[in-house]
């Protein structure tokens, strides 16, 4: 395999040596930290519909509940990123964990959905802060022939919270009001915190001394909010240019990045590794096209198919169950077979899940919304293994760090722009108005017309899957 030049990249990560109970307290901590991100997400989708009749909220503002959360986490995860090299992993992880909780705690004390939306901003800088750092100090601390194991649990966490989240959303919303998800995870953030303090002793620091670059952050949080503002004022004329004036700045700050000593983001890779930033950009597309339909299937279940939440969330495990059977399988089979086979078949399968997803109406029966649930699932697994392991093995050992931090960036950002297709959807077919039976009708419309885009998105993604070139040598 051919490996590309990065002169200029350093890998200055100091030589530690903790204990063993400190390397798996770091486990424990990272895998809490890997469980909360999705269980608060899957878990919060599902309570959406008894948030919005308690404070009679519409429908586009309904689904900032999710979006601020996501978008606070995306402008802020790269910027703590880099504070985290520059001041200590720990430090960082244990200040976002003290946000996260506390956060939680008053969004669950919340007296308005703008209120609700406010706690959620801050929410998401706590698991930005926290998801930065957890891999880091992983890898910081494990050698590397563990390293493949240990981040390997972290992924298993993370689909744990995808599979449990929207079980026990539903059942706390049901018998304990929404407010209780929230409320759930404030003692959850402490008990990490405790761990942090007690069995975290190092710190780990791997750019100590280098500037941070302010500018950089400025112009990317500033082009990711415009982006997504004004994608979900759209078709406004406005809002229009404000997402243009997002990507526009997007690329200024790529062109900023490239002229800094210290950049807050390695954008070198992307440029010079096509297998890098092909399946790159194949997670941003596919990201894009399944995130938003956890929040679209679940309204569909509540509002039209009459499900209780509970009920609804029992329904949309079927998904995430089928991502955690299959992950495995499909990167070990990656580990034989060329990546980007198995990770195209998987965003052709979406496609197709997708597309029989897009047919469901009033009458569609709810096995059949189950079967659409698993297939997806299924596709997801067969990409998301294959994909991430094309991304870490096209490049070098000292770039994993960055190689992990951009597809971290590359997820936020396809999340937060299929829930902007979403509300685009949402503000074209419902408008400003609360769902209510009489909006059912365009409701439905605006789910399948999402999800009929969603399977156009993944569809283009496999021509970028097929693209990226081969990761090993014939």
């Amino acid at each position: 395999m051919q490996y590309e030049s990065l002169d200029m990249i350093t890998d200055s990560e100091p030589t530690v040596s903790p204990d063993e109970a400190e390397r798996w307290s770091a486990l424990a901590i990272a895998s809490l930290g890997s469980f909360l991100t999705p269980f608060m997400l899957s878990s919060v989708n599902i309570a959406l519909p008894t948030i919005g009749k308690e404070f009679q909220t519409d429908a586009v503002l309904l689904s900032w509940v999710a979006t601020a959360y996501l978008l606070a986490a995306a402008v802020s995860l790269v910027p703590f990123g880099k504070l985290a090299d520059i001041h200590g992993r720990k430090k960082v992880q244990l200040w976002g964990m003290v946000i996260f909780a506390l956060t939680s705690f008053l969004a669950g004390l919340s007296w308005s959905a703008e209120s609700l939306i406010f706690f959620r901003v801050f929410q998401g800088v706590g698991i930005a802060m926290i998801f930065a750092t957890g891999i880091a100090i992983l890898t910081s601390v494990f050698p590397l022939a563990e390293r493949g194991r240990v981040i390997g649990i972290t992924v298993a966490a993370v689909y744990s919270g995808l599979a449990c989240g929207p079980f026990a959303g539903g059942w706390l919303t049901q018998h304990l009001g929404w407010r209780s998800i929230f409320l759930i995870n404030a003692p959850m953030g402490l008990l990490v915190i405790v761990l942090i303090l007690w069995k975290l002793k190092g710190e780990w620091a791997g750019a100590r001394g280098e500037s941070f670059d302010i500018i950089g952050s400025l112009i990317y949080g500033s082009a990711v909010v415009a982006f997504m503002i004004g994608a979900s004022g759209l078709p406004d004329l406005r809002s229009a240019a404000l997402t243009l004036g997002g990507l526009l700045s997007m690329g200024l700050f790529a062109w900023w990045e490239t002229r800094v000593a210290h950049p807050v983001f390695e954008v070198r890779l992307f440029t010079r590794n096509r297998v890098f930033a092909f399946s790159c950009l194949a997670a941003l597309i596919h990201y894009s096209a399944t995130f938003g339909v956890t929040f679209l299937i679940s309204l569909f279940l509540q509002y039209i198919k009459g499900f209780a939440p509970q009920d609804a969330g029992l329904i949309m495990i079927a998904q995430p169950v089928m991502m955690t059977l299959f992950s495995p399988f499909a990167g070990k089979v990656s580990d034989r077979v060329e990546p980007r086979m198995i990770a195209s078949l998987g965003m052709g399968i979406t496609s197709a899940s997708l597309l029989l997803l897009s047919t469901i109406s009033a009458g569609t029966s709810t096995g059949f919304i189950i079967a659409g649930l698993m297939t997806l699932g299924f596709g997801f697994a067969l990409f998301s293994s294959p994909n991430m392991n094309a991304i870490m093995s096209s490049v070098e050992k000292k770039y994993y760090g960055i190689a992990s931090g951009s597809v971290g960036t590359m997820r936020l950002l396809g999340q937060i722009l299929s829930m902007a297709i979403a509300t685009l959807m949402f503000a074209l077919f419902i408008g400003r108005t609360q769902i209510t039976p009489a909006q059912y009708p365009a409701f439905i419309q605006s789910v399948r017309t999402a999800l009929l885009v969603f399977s156009g998105l993944c569809l283009c993604g496999v021509y970028f899957s097929l693209s990226r070139g081969q990761l090993r040598e014939k």
